[in-house]
């Protein structure tokens, strides 16, 4: 595979970073990588593992003088970064971000954005409930999809060259309006968080079912709702803060649902349960035959996620 950055600046070094520079790396596709963390910690673990070419002690020296610049951090903070390294961006350049959030890191981060740089946003649909630059693996995002999100009057040859890139890295793109985007979003990976965060915590609250019981007899519905929610938790209270109106409106239609299949079994309706299921069962046979997932009986998931 061809380089297609000379230098490649990840700001944020946890699964995400970590694994696009284990992917650039296999792949050759870019001449040099930096890397920042806010975290001295996370940086010493970073050097010490060899993850980048050079891990710098502050944003704006690792994204000063490279052609692509890829914000990794929660969304919540991508407006202050974007702040910080706006001075030191080089024309011609290419910013982008990981967030899953998109219409507010759009309205954070572009305003910053100088004179001739250009501001590509993008979302790769890939992780695991693993954090850290310990945590990263070339191959994440083989066969999945990576979400690009153009802004109108952007340089068409720089959006290209990133979708380029991602394709170089093992992934699908797609390109998607932003707040298509994060409604999307709200419905296959925020709300089904949140409803993971909330099945555990209804366990903990359950004092009739001890501790030691959920460990130890956690079937295979419960356990894959924690590792769900095991996920970062700084990264989903800025995902939830920042696409409130989506992840609301998903959270009120599945209430509805939720309170008809209640009504369904208080009422000892087995049509709509079996019709309901049915239903829903097709959809997951989908994302199978997509090739999104496989339907071996541990998803087809290693033990590193």
């Amino acid at each position: 595979m061809s380089r297609i950055y000379d230098r490649v600046a990840l700001i944020g070094l946890g699964l995400i970073a970590s694994s696009m520079a284990h992917a650039m790396r296999r792949h050759g596709l870019a001449g040099e990588i930096t890397g920042h963390a806010r975290s001295m910690e996370t940086r010493a673990v970073a050097r010490e593992i060899g993850l980048c070419d050079r891990v710098c002690d502050s944003a704006a020296e690792a994204a000063s003088g490279a052609d692509l610049v890829v914000l990794c951090v929660p969304v919540g903070a991508m407006g202050q970064v974007a702040a910080e390294i706006a001075p030191v961006l080089k024309p011609g350049a290419t910013l982008s971000d990981v967030g899953s959030v998109k219409r507010e890191v759009i309205a954070a981060v572009g305003p910053h954005v100088p004179q001739g740089v250009h501001f590509v946003p993008a979302h790769p649909l890939a992780g695991t409930e693993h954090s850290g630059p310990h945590s990263g693996f070339a191959e994440l995002f083989e066969n999945r999809y990576c979400l690009i999100i153009p802004q109108e009057g952007v340089d068409r040859d720089a959006v290209a060259r990133l979708e380029g890139f991602w394709r170089a890295m093992g992934a699908l793109t797609d390109e998607m309006d932003a707040d298509h985007h994060d409604l999307v979003l709200a419905v296959t990976s925020h709300a089904p968080h949140l409803i993971a965060y909330t099945m555990v915590g209804v366990a903990d609250d359950l004092r009739r079912v001890t501790d030691s019981e959920v460990i130890k007899y956690s079937a295979a519905g419960f356990r894959d709702f924690t590792r769900i929610a095991a996920s970062d938790p700084t990264m989903w209270r800025d995902v939830f803060l920042h696409n409130r109106e989506a992840t609301l409106e998903i959270l009120g239609r599945f209430t509805e649902e939720l309170f008809a299949l209640q009504r369904a079994i208080r009422t000892g309706d087995g049509d709509l349960l079996f019709d309901y299921f049915t239903r829903t069962r097709a959809i997951r046979r989908g994302i199978v035959e997509a090739g999104q997932d496989t339907d071996a009986p541990d998803f087809g998931r290693t033990k590193r996620g």
